[in-house]
């Protein structure tokens, strides 16, 4: 039988030694006796407040706990290193925020919502991130397929559930501020809702109706 500080140094080995969010009932599989979701999740919030002071800190995201860099040490580990963070185009990102607040969604919607058309590339970067997902299908002809937001993507904002999500501006700047920034800053002028690799006149031409 293991004592309440046994199972608390367990749970936080467990947590330091794997980067992917840990469940409740995943943390209580490591046991051979019953420990209660109660009783882990006490532990839990006990190992959170250890930590409160330190460079990481335990959090509660969609899919469970994890330890996580501190958003102020984050840039002094980042230089540590060898792989550039991906960037994404301010077109990428308007498509991700736009799932995100009108989710469940269909291309057509944020198409209507952009006023241009959504490239297959766009819809392809978010899904291989693991961003989005097809959640389902509109009953329409047709029966376009309805995106919405993943848990990946709530873990990588530090989320546990859609009711969290922060100001759109705060998506934009936690995602890749520094590409929207690079764009403003060396991009020509565009339409607000332009996608940099887009014909530049597909903004003021009508899409072609989808095919029935």
């Amino acid at each position: 039988m293991h004592s309440p500080n046994e199972v608390k140094t367990v749970l936080e080995t467990a947590l330091l030694a794997t980067q992917a969010p840990l469940s409740v009932a995943e943390l209580r599989r490591m046991f051979e006796e019953d420990i209660s979701p109660d009783t882990v999740r006490k532990l839990l919030e006990e190992i959170r407040e250890d930590w409160k002071d330190r460079g990481v800190e335990l959090v509660a995201v969609a899919s469970g706990w994890r330890f996580q860099t501190r958003a102020h040490y984050q840039r002094y580990v980042e230089r540590l290193s060898q792989e550039r963070r991906p960037r994404y185009s301010r077109a990428v990102l308007e498509t991700l925020a736009i799932i995100a607040y009108r989710q469940p969604v269909t291309r057509g919607d944020i198409e209507d919502i952009r006023g241009v058309a959504v490239s297959t590339h766009i819809v392809k970067t978010l899904e291989s991130r693991g961003w989005i997902d097809v959640v389902g299908h509109r009953e329409v002809p047709g029966r376009p397929a309805l995106y919405g937001t993943t848990r990946a993507f709530l873990d990588d904002l530090g989320l546990r559930s859609l009711q969290e999500l922060p100001p759109l501006e705060e998506i934009a700047r936690t995602v890749d501020l520094a590409a929207i920034e690079h764009e403003k800053n060396t991009a020509p002028p565009q339409a607000p809702w332009a996608d940099p690799g887009e014909d530049p006149g597909a903004a003021d031409r009508p899409r072609a109706a989808p095919a029935a």
